[in-house]
């Protein structure tokens, strides 16, 4: 049993540190994950192909191809196309707000349409999510015939939904284990709080709670550690009654186990080495406790 009780502390030490750092580990995977931006750029790439197809049809052409999307920056997309079109800047800005409202990360961003030759702007609008914030300007004004790029920059949205889930899971785990933590470390009651050098004078005896010992004539009676700290609650408070559950709980409550006769087992103890002074002795209070007796 003395075993067990020493291991506790230590498994409620690490417990927490242990929990901790499991909290830890799942916010790093949350923002490592590189899975969920694959499959965005993938699901954007598709969308960003049909605005452009759309585009092609808005101008007459149901045969060219739209070249492969190029992912040029972090945020950034460029559309090519395989011939020059001619465009209208309503349908284009109508086409682009329709299809990129299915992109959940998509609500601000800027288009600006670019002269394949020298990558000069002939055309650009700015969506944004508050629609007060939108430009969009010279719709009614078709574009003549050209080679032309369309470059779409959308503005980062921080971390994804679902390490936006992963990290506010971790918190609520870190609370709970916070919690946990904190009510299984517990401060240790201190054994004398108004002996300052730990010695009692019990009848003819001298009681060294710091070096543990009885002396009595010049003889030393040794005492264990929880023999020690039974008699220092009795000298604390000599011909009183003390409640057996208040022994209980301030000798073991610490050291995560309460031992009901284990309480007996020190008495009985402590009795044969107070013996020596007739005038000391331990009594049992019928349906409260025990009493250390001093006579004068």
């Amino acid at each position: 049993m003395p075993v067990r009780r020493n291991l506790l502390p230590v498994k409620r030490k690490y417990l927490g540190g242990l929990l901790l750092l499991t909290v830890i580990s799942i916010i790093c995977v949350a923002f490592s994950m590189t899975g969920n931006d694959d499959f965005d750029f993938a699901r954007r790439e598709i969308m960003l192909r049909r605005i452009g197809h759309e585009i092609l049809l808005q101008s007459g052409d149901s045969t060219s191809r739209v070249l492969p999307i190029k992912k040029i920056a972090k945020n950034e997309y460029q559309i090519s196309f395989e011939n020059a079109f001619t465009f209208q800047p309503e349908s284009l800005v109508n086409t682009t707000q329709r299809l990129l409202a299915k992109d959940p990360l998509a609500s601000d961003y800027i288009v600006n349409v670019l002269n394949c030759a020298d990558a000069s702007v002939a055309y650009g609008y700015a969506i944004s999510k508050n629609k007060k914030d939108d430009i969009v300007a010279c719709i009614g004004r078709r574009q003549s015939i050209s080679c032309y790029m369309i470059h779409i920059k959308f503005k980062p949205v921080g971390i994804t939904t679902a390490q936006t889930g992963y990290f506010l899971g971790s918190l609520a785990v870190l609370a709970f284990v916070g919690f946990i933590f904190l009510r299984s470390v517990k401060p240790r009651r201190p054994l004398v709080d108004s002996q300052p050098t730990g010695i009692f004078t019990l009848g003819s005896m001298s009681f060294d709670a710091e070096t543990r010992k009885l002396m009595i004539n010049g003889k030393a009676i040794d005492l264990t550690r929880t023999e020690t700290r039974v008699l220092r609650i009795f000298a604390l408070s000599p011909n009183e009654a003390i409640e057996r559950s208040r022994l209980q709980k301030e000798i073991w409550e610490d050291e995560g186990v309460i031992v009901g006769r284990s309480l007996d087992m020190f008495i009985s103890k402590l009795r044969k080495k107070l013996e020596f002074d007739p005038n000391i002795r331990i009594v049992v209070i019928r349906g409260k406790g025990y009493k250390l007796e001093i006579s004068a």
